[in-house]
């Protein structure tokens, strides 16, 4: 059969769709909206083979609309344009309008957006876009504020082994054998929460077995698939294996290891963009106030890839890359803020202090709203000690200042400032 077996088990219901019951599950929100009939422009968002051009398709199967696809890595403006003229020319009274699916919509252009934003809003065509980046990021605002976000999640262990008995007892070729998932370690662990991934490897490991009595061991599937992997897979669990070694290399200061992952991720066609995003929080998170330039850095990295593309956008990357692996770390920034919710979620609202708050009507001044306040800089140094915090939690420390060039300078200001509390 040509048919792979993830196309040919790809549920045509809502009742055998599984997994994000959050969205389709009884009374979700989603579930909700497809019963009743009308069905806005929405938007997709989740990690690859969770279930998104399923839902989509079986939006339109369920409301009996007709159903245009196209692909934002093979489509241009023309071909939306097409689209939308067959739409309008299907348009009839009673006829309901036409569903246009847009998968990977992130890597459509402002342009290609743009053509888009007429037919939606005079209801031409209704748009279901999916996408595995933030479409905050990458969905221009006009086209994102008249679609409803959906978050697909990566699917659980139990959904996962569902899909398997579905698999083994519903399709055509796999229903003929007995088979028996005797481990589900490393079929799991290869699928990293993927649909598509997960019947992707049952068909690799049931392929070929001269017995119709079929056992999966996790030496079974660990075997056929070191025969089998390809070097990248954008898509799959070396897609994520990569990017963290890329992460953790940089985090580590190796720029020769921090490049080189950078280059298997470029030849293995990652989007330039995603690369950039992740250095932009990295710069944050890992390098953050030891070297306070590296977010400037990473920010015009992220904004001259935009600009740039491929091939050239590999040396801006490459610069950004080898910057933050050699620049200091410090990861304050990131648990000051960690642990200032955690102390919010521990202590719950508490009241701000009178003299830091606002205070525009008479009546908040007379009841002491910004009394005794000390405007800092009517002192020597711009600074004056008055407490911030609520009381219940001034003594507490939030940001630790660590040990490199950068912060200790830092400190010592504090101390100047704040005497014993730093």
């Amino acid at each position: 059969m040509n048919q792979p077996l993830a196309e040919r088990l790809r549920p045509k219901t809502l009742d055998d769709y599984i997994g994000q019951e959050h969205l389709v599950g009884k009374n979700a929100v989603l579930r909700k909206l497809i019963d009743s009939g009308k069905i806005t422009s929405l938007i997709l968002w989740g990690p690859p083979g969770v279930g998104k051009t399923t839902l989509a398709r079986i939006i339109a199967n369920t409301l009996d609309r007709p159903f245009y696809t196209l692909s934002a890595i093979n489509s241009g403006v023309k071909d939306i344009r097409d689209v939308i003229d067959k739409a309008k020319k299907q348009q009839f009274f009673s006829r309901p309008n036409p569903i246009l699916f847009i998968d990977e919509i992130h890597r459509f252009s402002k342009s290609q957006q743009d053509s888009l934003l007429g037919a939606v809003e005079d209801g031409t065509i209704t748009l279901i876009g999916a996408t595995t980046e933030n479409p905050s990021f990458e969905v221009i605002s006009p086209l994102l504020s008249r679609c409803q976000v959906y978050i697909l999640e990566h699917l659980d262990k139990a959904a996962l082994l569902k899909i398997i008995k579905q698999a083994a007892k519903k399709d055509t070729v796999l229903k003929e054998k007995k088979i028996t998932l005797r481990e589900d370690s490393a079929i799991l662990r290869y699928s990293g929460g993927d649909a598509r991934k997960l019947l992707n490897v049952l068909e690799l490991v049931t392929l070929g077995e001269d017995s119709d009595n079929i056992v999966i061991t996790d030496k079974k599937v660990t075997d056929k698939l070191q025969k089998n992997l390809s070097i990248y897979d954008k898509k799959g669990e070396m897609h994520y294996d990569i990017i963290s070694a890329f992460i953790k290399s940089i985090r580590g200061g190796d720029p020769d290891a921090a490049v080189y992952w950078l280059a298997r991720m470029l030849e293995g066609g990652e989007e330039i963009k995603f690369i950039a995003r992740r250095l932009l929080i990295l710069a944050a998170e890992d390098v953050g106030l030891a070297n306070p330039n590296a977010l400037l850095m990473a920010q015009n990295t992220f904004d001259a890839v935009h600009k740039i593309g491929m091939p050239e956008a590999r040396i801006i990357l490459s610069e950004c890359t080898i910057y933050l692996a050699t620049s200091p770390k410090s990861n304050s920034a990131y648990e000051a803020i960690d642990n200032a919710i955690a102390l919010v979620k521990q202590t719950g609202d508490l009241p701000v202090p009178l003299h830091i708050r606002n205070a525009p009507t008479k009546l908040m001044k007379e009841i002491g709203y910004g009394k005794d306040y000390k405007y800092a800089h009517a002192y020597d140094g711009n600074f004056v000690e008055q407490d911030f915090l609520p009381k219940e939690i001034k003594n507490n420390r939030i940001y630790q200042p660590q040990n490199n060039a950068a912060e200790l300078k830092i400190l010592e200001r504090l101390k100047k400032w704040w005497g014993n509390r730093f």
